[in-house]
């Protein structure tokens, strides 16, 4: 599904150089959940942004599905990840004047689906997060948790080959994070959705299928929770 062969990010910013990365290898299978975790700054959300094309890399390269992405223009990019990539955010980035259901077919509508294909596609995935009765409430007027399942349907709703979630459970109270890592984990049993997610909370990462461990930019260690 995802491979990262040798990846490095620098920063420069004139007067200091940061290398955000140094060298990272990483495979991701189809249908796996990996969790990314680490001390704070050692470069989990910075590995995330490369490989999902949000961020460029300076060197080494990133395999999507097979396809390099350094071979693809920016807007190859945007495309790639409109039609075959999910992203879930801490803080839900959901447009508070949008509904729910609004927001969740957003996607579909910048790629070009009409918008009666857009709105059953965006009411069949919030069904699948269990929020179809609150398909014309705002941001506002939902939980916490239900933001985040929201945030969720609006990754699924174009039926990504990946799902990038960088801290998920981070804004939530324990409770709603447990709700929340049990339904990301039941969409990758049910449906096969593949998840990779940056996580600092131990009991979500050992929900996942492979822990990565991160320290200084680097990949240091690989577990497979009990």
């Amino acid at each position: 599904m995802v491979q990262a062969l040798g990846v490095t990010k620098s920063y420069d910013t004139g007067r200091v150089k940061v290398d955000a990365l140094r060298g990272v290898d990483l495979t991701i299978n189809r249908g796996e959940i990996v969790s990314i975790m680490g001390p704070s700054g050692c470069g989990k959300t910075t590995l995330l942004n490369c490989l999902s094309g949000l961020d460029s890399i300076t060197s080494g390269d990133v395999l999507i599905e097979g396809t390099s992405l350094k071979s693809m223009s920016d807007r190859e990019r945007t495309r790639y990840r409109a039609r075959r990539m999910g992203f879930v955010f801490q803080f839900y980035n959901l447009l508070a004047v949008l509904t729910a259901a609004e927001n969740v077919e957003m996607p579909l509508l910048l790629t070009g689906v009409s918008s009666k294909e857009a709105r059953e596609r965006a009411l069949e995935v919030l069904d699948l997060v269990s929020l179809r009765e609150r398909a014309n409430q705002r941001p506002a007027e939902l939980s916490g948790g239900e933001r985040q399942r929201v945030t969720i349907a609006r990754a699924l709703v174009n039926n990504p080959a990946i799902v990038w979630a960088d801290e998920p459970t981070g804004d939530l109270d324990s409770t709603n994070a447990v709700e929340i890592v049990n339904l990301m984990c039941r969409l990758n049993q049910e449906r096969g959705v593949s998840f990779a997610l940056v996580t600092h909370d131990i009991s979500v990462g050992r929900r996942a299928d492979r822990i990565v461990r991160m320290m200084d930019g680097r990949i240091v260690d690989e577990v497979i929770p009990a």
